[in-house]
């Protein structure tokens, strides 16, 4: 797959059924799920943008992420989003020998996750889950957290920490042991799976309104991100069509 510098960011070009494919059927891939917040924040932080440059995929998860790669390349990029990302792999995953293990957000989240796709998809494997306290990376890495990734190797390990801690903690466990799962940042991606929180409708959401949907439901933590750094994305996207 392609890559196209968005800000200071390497972005794949590409479809949510490619990457679904290529984590059903490779290993060792690690992915994260690129909004505006995190390529801004990318673009004021060296380590983050190192890491996230390190991933072997971005994918353009907000719709000004996928517009900006429209505008710059004229390649037709929509949004590669965790919710669709994660329903689509455990769909097409299911009567085959993958499997799927979630690491952090809430243990009632998690278990919702789990009887919903018990439900709707009885023959995906999903074997296994842990929800630590909130803790800082190196304390994620102890053992009795990933203990059991390291000792079942699961197909794929779907991390919910939020961005960057996820990113970081998938960077640092990926360097520290040799192991075959494929990682993948998800984000707020299981509490929308859960349906412990609303999720914008795919047409609001491909026209760039699923902001309001989030700010509404979390306004004392997102206001001062969609107003900084959603403005900040405009400015920096703004000097890098200029200058291309």
């Amino acid at each position: 797959m392609k890559k196209h510098l968005v800000l200071n960011t390497q972005i794949n070009e590409t479809t949510v059924d490619k990457v679904a494919n290529l984590l059903v059927n490779e290993s060792k891939l690690t992915v994260a799920v690129c909004n505006a917040n995190s390529l801004v924040r990318a673009s004021k932080n060296n380590r983050i943008n190192k890491v996230l440059n390190a991933f072997d995929i971005c994918t353009p998860d907000g719709f000004p992420v996928a517009l900006a790669s429209r505008l710059l390349y004229k390649n037709g990029q929509k949004r590669v989003d965790g919710f669709n990302l994660f329903k689509k792999t455990l769909e097409i995953s299911e009567n085959k020998e993958v499997t799927h293990y979630f690491f952090g957000n809430k243990e009632e989240v998690v278990m919702k996750i789990i009887n919903k796709f018990e439900k709707s998809n009885p023959n995906t494997q999903i074997i296994g889950y842990v929800c630590p306290p909130y803790l800082e990376i190196d304390e994620l890495l102890d053992e009795q957290y990933i203990k059991e990734i390291i000792e079942i190797q699961p197909s794929i390990v779907w991390v919910s920490l939020g961005f960057p801690k996820q990113e970081l903690f998938i960077n640092e466990l990926k360097n520290k042991y040799n192991f075959n799962s494929n990682l993948v940042g998800i984000g707020f991606t299981f509490d929308w799976i859960s349906g412990t929180k609303f999720k914008a409708p795919e047409m609001l959401a491909n026209i760039g309104m699923e902001w309001i949907f989030r700010l509404v439901q979390e306004p004392r933590r997102l206001l001062k991100r969609y107003l900084i750094d959603n403005y900040l994305f405009i400015l920096y996207f703004i000097k890098q069509y200029k200058n291309k």
